[in-house]
Parts: C-alpha cells; sequence; structure tokens
C-alpha cells in the first residue's frame, strides 16, 4: 500500500519583507512587488504583506517530494491554485489525501482553505513541446508597463540568466523552511525556483505594479543541478479578464545549462481589481514583482 505523508506544517515567512536571498543577489536587485508590503497590502484589502505566492508552492512541494523522491523532480506533474493569501509567520499546514493517480494537496492558514493542488507521478515524462516552437528570445532593453498592448498574445518573453551557486541553493533551502534533505545530498535545484523563473518572465520585460500568483501547472522533465545558469523561454498565451481583474498566462520551458528541465503554464493577475484606487506609484518608480 502505497504511504500517504504526513501533514507538514510550515511557519510561512515573508521573505519579500525580509529580503532574504530568494531573487536575484548577484544583480543587486530587490524585491520590488508591493503587494509584499505591509502598507501596500493593507490598500487592496489585505491584512499586511503578503507571503510570496511562489514561497507557498514551495511549501506545497515538500509532500509530493517526501512521497515519490528524487523521481518527482524528474517527471513528476502538479497543477495548483492559490485561493486566499497567508501572512508573515502564519501557521500553514499543508496536508495531502490520495485521489486517482496522485495527491490531492490542501494548504490552510488562519483557518482558511489558501490553496489547492494535484500532484502525480506519471509513468514516462510528458512529450516535450517542440524545442523549435521556443523562441530564444532576450529580455527587453526597456520595460514598458503591463497592459493589454506589452502583454499580446503570442509575444516570446525570455530572461536574464540566473547562476545556481552552492551558496545560494543552501540558502534558498533554508528560505523556504525545507526540511527535505534531498536538496542538499543530490545538489539538485529546489522546484519552487523553478516556478520562480516564470515570474521573472514577466518582471524582466514588463513595468508592473502591485500583482498576485494564481496558480500553475508543472510538469517536471529532469532534475535542475546545483551550479548550472538557469534560463526560461516563455509565450504569452492568455490576456483576460476575470472578476474585474487583467490576467495573464504564460507557456514555458525552464533551462538548466541549456537543457528543458520544467514544462510550466502560468498565471498571474497583473492589474488587480483594486489597482485603481487602492495604489498609485510614483511616476519612473520599478514597482515590479
Amino acid at each position: 500500500m502505497s504511504r500517504i505523508p504526513a501533514p507538514y506544517i510550515v511557519e510561512a515567512c515573508n521573505t519579500a519583507k525580509y529580503g532574504v536571498q530568494t531573487h536575484r543577489p548577484e544583480m543587486n536587485l530587490p524585491f520590488e512587488n508591493k503587494i509584499h508590503d505591509d502598507n501596500v497590502a493593507r490598500l487592496f484589502g489585505f491584512s499586511g504583506g503578503l507571503v510570496p505566492g511562489v514561497d507557498v508552492y514551495a511549501y506545497m512541494i515538500h509532500l509530493p517530494v517526501e512521497r515519490w523522491g528524487r523521481a518527482f523532480l524528474e517527471r513528476g506533474a502538479i497543477t495548483c491554485r492559490f485561493l486566499k493569501p497567508i501572512y508573515d509567520r502564519d501557521l500553514t499546514r499543508i496536508t495531502a489525501a490520495e485521489v486517482g493517480d496522485g495527491l490531492d494537496i490542501t494548504v490552510e492558514a488562519h483557518s482558511e482553505i489558501c490553496a489547492t493542488g494535484h500532484a502525480s507521478l506519471p509513468a514516462a515524462c510528458v512529450p516535450l513541446p517542440a524545442w523549435d516552437a521556443f523562441s530564444a528570445v532576450e529580455p527587453r532593453p526597456f520595460r514598458p508597463p503591463a497592459e493589454e498592448a506589452s502583454l499580446k498574445v503570442g509575444t516570446w518573453l525570455g530572461s536574464h540568466g540566473f547562476r545556481t551557486p552552492v551558496e545560494w541553493a543552501e540558502s534558498f533551502v533554508k528560505d523556504m523552511r525545507e526540511t527535505e534533505t534531498l536538496y542538499a545530498h543530490e545538489q539538485v535545484v529546489h522546484p519552487g525556483q523553478l516556478v520562480r523563473m516564470m515570474n521573472w518572465a514577466l518582471i524582466d520585460n514588463v513595468l508592473l505594479g502591485p500583482w498576485l500568483y494564481f496558480g500553475s501547472t508543472v510538469h517536471h522533465l529532469d532534475t535542475a543541478k546545483v551550479g548550472p545558469e538557469l534560463g526560461v523561454r516563455a509565450l504569452i498565451t492568455g490576456n483576460y479578464e476575470r472578476n474585474g481583474h487583467r490576467l495573464v498566462e504564460l507557456e514555458g520551458l525552464v533551462l538548466s545549462a541549456g537543457r528543458p528541465v520544467a514544462h510550466i503554464t502560468h498565471t498571474v493577475i497583473y492589474q488587480p481589481k483594486q489597482a485603481a484606487t487602492a495604489y498609485q506609484p510614483h511616476q519612473g518608480c520599478r514597482d515590479v514583482g
């Protein structure tokens, strides 16, 4: 009989608030998405600065990695959706239930369901999208404001490469409150960083105000080893309004040393409906996620 992992408890940390090394220290870039700032987040109706959604994803991924080990990082799949904010120091409970071919995952904090997902371990990797279709493009030299015109469906987005030295990898695992020892023992990049690369495809190409991570579907293609450079190639596949928010969808390949390690579809709310009245950034500032 397969073993269902026990609940995983994490004291959430708003890494964007404390400026720990989950961004790109080698480029000396701060966290710029002001939705993680207490004062700005309150203008949007939240209790305080939000824990980054990709960090919550990193908490979620603990259970499927505990269940399937390295095999999950080589060919596992997960779909997740983020429903409610998690705040700094929230005691966050991640649970799994065996359903169908895998695990249904639930993330709870402050007595609410904050995120849900389903993880599975296919017998083989999903077929790789046509490699030639994923254009090798450079990030834009000048970032226009994030709007329908700059995030037009069919637009390719590139990102600055990111080196993954051992010191950074160790800091990332620590910042994510990760207790799984596989990453240190086998020198592989935490999968939370692969999803973060999809955020950077946006950050490196458009000027964003406060924005929110909505959800992803991730198909692992291989492990990303610590050391080589990570990169991403992404295509904008959707740009639409839902409940007053503007959302953009990306489909991308995350690369390690030029080799595809994850195929990800990724959705963010790039213009929350509250933005029109809640927050007006000063002209020329770099308020990006």
